[in-house]
Order: C-alpha cells, then sequence, then structure tokens
C-alpha cells in the first residue's frame, strides 16, 4: 500500500484524506484507535478494533462458549 503525505496541524491536528475516510467508512467526530509500536503510527477504526478483540478471544474459545453467560453464573454463585 502506497503511502499518503500529510502534515501535522495546529493542536498536533492530522487530516485524515478523504479518500481513505471514505474507505474506511468514517464520519465526523467518530472516534479511531491510535498504536505507536516500532515507531509507527497505525489508525484504527472501532470496528476494526473490535473485530481484532472478538479474532483472539475465539482462539481462547474453541468451543464458542458463552462467556458471558458463564461469567454471570459464576458472580451468581460467588454471592450465595
Amino acid at each position: 500500500m502506497l503511502g499518503i503525505r500529510a502534515r501535522i496541524g495546529k493542536g498536533g491536528r492530522i487530516v485524515i484524506p478523504a479518500e481513505y475516510r471514505r474507505e474506511l467508512q468514517l464520519e465526523t467526530g467518530e472516534e479511531i484507535i491510535l498504536y505507536l509500536e516500532n515507531g509507527e503510527l497505525s489508525a484504527f477504526t472501532l470496528k476494526h478494533a473490535i473485530k481484532q478483540a472478538q479474532s483472539i478471544v475465539k482462539k481462547h474459545n474453541p468451543k464458542n462458549r458463552v462467556l458471558t453467560h458463564e461469567l454471570k453464573e459464576l458472580r451468581q454463585n460467588e454471592e450465595l
């Protein structure tokens, strides 16, 4: 993927080019997640970050158990 040059504006603002915003379906005011790793800055949509988290959890939950139900049961049993 080729990069697009951008400038740092007042207050540290970076304008995401319209082409990228359209591709990512980003709207004004929408939040993104920024990662800084090995001197590189990456930006992800919240949808992408959630999908990544779900993928990580799925690796540790191969039987596709409903973990929220299990957690709720554990907490109810602890209250008894």
